[in-house]
């Protein structure tokens, strides 16, 4: 059995999964101004000849594609190392912001502009593995 405590500095890390409700929260409503700037009903996905607002559809639908991985990652490895993981986890929300806006400027290869987003997710993956490792005991 493993009894896992809790350190105080978690509570930045339950934080920063809190801020990236906000950050889909965002997203959402910009796809939402939109689908009826442009009038791109419901259950439309993406639009066949509005580029526009598939590349706002499109920002948000990845983000919701890593979504659980970043939760996993903030989570857990927020366990061992709470205060790297949660700088690391704004670090990828900050991405996303970045890559959102970049995306949102209707030319696709500006979204790379968010790219710095893995330098969080690869950092939670450190802290991630670190922690299983601790579990282990490789270490």
């Amino acid at each position: 059995m493993v009894a896992i405590e809790l350190l105080p500095h978690y509570g930045s890390v339950i934080l920063v999964g809190i801020a990236s409700a906000f950050l889909l929260t965002w997203q959402g409503i910009q796809v939402g101004k939109m689908r009826k700037k442009f009038k791109i009903t419901y259950p439309t996905m993406y639009s066949n000849d509005n580029t526009l607002f598939n590349c706002y559809q499109r920002a948000h639908q990845n983000t919701l594609e890593n979504y659980p991985q970043f939760l996993m990652l903030l989570f857990i490895g927020g366990l061992q190392y709470p205060l790297v993981t949660a700088v690391a986890g704004l670090v990828w929300i900050a991405g996303k912001v970045s890559y959102s806006l970049g995306y949102y400027t209707g030319d696709p290869a500006k979204r790379m502009r968010g790219g710095y987003s893995y330098i969080g997710l690869l950092t939670m993956l450190g802290t991630s593995l670190c922690f299983a490792f601790k579990l282990l005991e490789f270490y």
